[in-house]
């Protein structure tokens, strides 16, 4: 292997440089560098390991350093710039992260080079029909919303005077909800997950309904599943808590932290071959349905989802754990 070289290398949404770097006459390090978005950040190790890990750390705890407005009015330029000083500290890291990939494969290569004064609202307009017309709604939705966020900045900004999404025209698509597994699939997948090292991930989402990205930060509190609500706005950090019920106890009992035993990506493929007409978030559906057949209260059972109960409820309402116990004995029966 030669003494450097160059190799991209993704972590957590970041593509990074690995250099492999000579550190004394026989030794060597593995340095890796993220150079992005207003973020310089630079990690070494002695194995690929070690160089990650404390990549990582880094990571979470990294601040972009402040950039200046293009005076050429560059979109691309604008748009990063907005994403580093302003957009990075309203939403969460995961839609962060999905913004800059948005940006990435759809905004930059379609309006490289272009000024952001001179972009019509044609030219937004063909882009979000050509993403629309390939079948992709959702994602015509989520560029739809960023191109506007995008432009309102630019005219906070003075950038623009007048916003060229207001006059494009798009149909939001309609959200295909999840359906619940029967009683039959439900068999079907304990049976298929029977002993496999994921076999507890995958009781814990069928029976607190947690969405997929929740599971890491799922933690056991007693007689509780207490877990980090990635629904809230404007980062704010919420807990929600659902209780044990018996028959997920028995996945509990010999472990006093949940961890994922392989990645995300990888346990929404497995679900999909075990039930191919459902995906890992109809465990969510699943749960849902569950506890309004045995009658779960309202206020209970948006504590158990996650869900708003509206600004006056969010405001006043302080559910008890003896309240949600028993409630959630209901899903015993």
């Amino acid at each position: 292997m030669p003494k450097t070289f160059k190799k991209e290398f993704r972590i957590d949404g970041c593509s990074c440089k690995l250099r492999l770097r000579p550190s004394g006459k026989q030794t060597q390090t593995y340095e890796l560098r993220y150079r992005r978005n207003g973020y310089n950040i630079s990690a070494c190790g002695k194995t690929k390991e070690e160089v990650k890990e404390n990549f990582i750390k880094k990571l979470k705890t990294a601040k972009p350093t402040r950039q200046a407005v293009s005076t050429t009015q560059d979109f691309c330029a604008f748009t990063e710039y907005y994403f580093s000083n302003y957009r990075i500290k309203k939403v969460t890291e995961t839609t962060f992260k999905n913004d800059i990939r948005r940006y990435n494969k759809y905004l930059k290569p379609y309006f490289q080079g272009k000024r952001i004064d001179k972009i019509t609202p044609d030219e937004c307009q063909r882009l979000i029909d050509s993403i629309a017309g390939d079948g992709k709604g959702k994602t015509s939705d989520e560029i739809y919303s960023l191109i506007n966020c995008i432009m309102k900045m630019a005219i906070a900004h003075h950038l623009i005077q007048h916003n060229p999404m207001d006059i494009v025209l798009h149909i939001q698509h309609e959200t295909e909800h999840g359906s619940a597994l029967t009683t039959e699939e439900t068999a079907i997948l304990f049976q298929a997950i029977k002993g496999q090292s994921y076999e507890r991930i995958i009781a814990l989402a069928y029976y607190t309904g947690l969405r997929p990205n929740e599971y890491e930060t799922a933690k056991i509190d007693g007689d509780f599943i207490v877990a980090i609500n990635s629904k809230r706005k404007n980062k704010k950090i919420q807990y929600k808590r659902i209780p044990i019920c018996k028959a997920l106890r028995p996945y509990l009992d010999s472990i006093t932290e949940i961890k994922l035993p392989i990645a995300l990506k990888t346990l929404w493929k497995k679900f999909k071959n075990i039930l191919p007409n459902h995906t890992l978030y109809d465990l969510r559906t699943t749960f849902y349905t569950r506890c309004k057949e045995k009658g779960v209260a309202e206020p209970a059972l948006m504590e158990f989802v996650g869900h708003s109960m509206g600004a006056l409820g969010n405001a006043y309402t302080d559910l008890s754990n003896e309240y949600l116990l028993r409630e959630g004995e209901k899903l015993n029966h």
